[in-house]
């Protein structure tokens, strides 16, 4: 399974959220709302989630080891980066 495309959708410049990412996977299947949030020990993804009535949130989609999951991370913290880069660069 090879990710073929990451979308960064939407930046926040405020708050722990500071982007939603879609991804690709074999130009087959897509996987929407990943969000990248700055932690205590900088940043990370979350996989998209939904709110369980007893308050606590469950992955609907996610990576089943740590290697996908890391590997996951860095390409979408790369592009994260990349994007900001090229908006501050139409900035200026």
């Amino acid at each position: 399974m090879q990710v073929t495309d990451i979308r960064v959708r939407q930046v926040f410049d405020e708050g722990k959220m500071k982007a939603r990412v879609s991804v690709t996977f074999d130009n087959q299947f897509v996987v929407h709302e990943i969000k990248v949030l700055d932690g205590e020990n900088g940043l990370f993804i979350a996989m998209p989630s939904k709110k369980l009535p007893t308050g606590e949130y469950k992955d609907i989609a996610h990576p089943i080891n740590k290697e996908t999951r890391l590997m996951l991370q860095d390409l979408i913290l790369d592009a994260y980066e990349q994007k900001l880069a090229e908006e501050e660069a139409s900035e200026e």
